[in-house]
């Protein structure tokens, strides 16, 4: 699961710290305005939703559930900045940080419940530490590398190379299948 997360997050990390260059270059009206409330959209929408979809999720037995909104929830967020390419309107732009935003707020518990029950008992912190530490050193080195990439390639280039890394990460969630617990 680490190192399935470990990808996904290094592909959506190119696109992190250089987004609101992308929202001013490429959204008609973009500016720091339209990049702060997009931000807030996906932050408000993920903050609002999470406790109801970790609810939903820890009501029904079993990992299969868990599973699947995992699976499910990280493709549509990997796939998601395709819009991106298509959009061109503040209000676009919000529509997709909602929808990203609502997403994450099922797919993000389902991950923290799955891999909390999988935690060796009395090694949680150091679990919790590596995962975190993994996760955010991919998130600090693909960030250089989106800046890098979107300067040399175009930003265009870098929303697909995006995808495809994080799509690659969705595809190591399937190892984990076999361990899932069904009660």
């Amino acid at each position: 699961m680490t190192i399935s997360d470990l990808i996904w997050v290094s592909g959506t990390g190119l696109l992190g710290p250089i987004f609101a260059i992308f929202i001013v270059d490429f959204i008609d009206g973009g500016d720091a305005i339209v990049a702060g409330v997009a931000a807030s959209i996906y932050l408000f929408t993920k903050s609002v939703l999470q406790i109801p979809a970790a609810s939903f999720i820890d009501k029904i037995r079993g990992e299969n559930d868990d599973f699947w909104v995992m699976v499910i929830g990280s493709t549509i967020g990997a796939v998601l900045p395709l819009a991106y390419l298509i959009i061109n309107t503040p209000m676009e732009l919000y529509i997709v940080q909602f929808i990203f935003g609502a997403v994450i707020a099922f797919t993000f518990p389902s991950f923290m419940a799955v891999f909390t029950r999988h935690i060796d008992k009395h090694k949680e912190g150091r679990e919790w530490g590596v995962y975190f530490m993994l996760t955010d050193f991919s998130a600090a080195m693909a960030a250089s590398m989106g800046g890098a990439i979107a300067y040399t390639l175009g930003f265009q280039i870098l929303i697909i190379v995006s995808v495809v890394i994080s799509l690659i990460g969705v595809g190591f969630v399937w190892f984990i299948r076999p361990d899932m617990r069904k009660t």
